[in-house]
């Protein structure tokens, strides 16, 4: 029972926090001191918010998941599509 508490607490935690790479997590970064980013954050907003609907989430992302052969989606990736593109 301690082990499903902490687990939920933890993901009601992670649930609070702007995916990395989404819209919201992309503007906030923006507005963010690039000093500030680290190099994970840096290749994080390069590959998905240099360019227009390449945000996790946005639309255009949302189509190109659903076009890509799921045998080549990642957990992330997968998650990521059920909570953007289907809930």
């Amino acid at each position: 029972m301690k082990r499903i508490l902490i687990i939920a607490c933890v993901l009601l935690i992670a649930a609070c926090a702007d995916e990395p790479g989404s819209e919201k997590w992309c503007a906030a970064k923006k507005e963010q001191s690039k000093s500030d980013w680290s190099a994970s954050d840096a290749a994080t907003y390069a590959k998905n918010c240099l360019f227009d609907g390449t945000a996790v989430g946005s639309e255009d992302w949302c189509k190109d998941m659903s076009d890509t052969p799921k045998g080549e989606w990642t957990a992330e990736d997968t998650a990521s599509y059920a909570k953007h593109c289907v809930l």
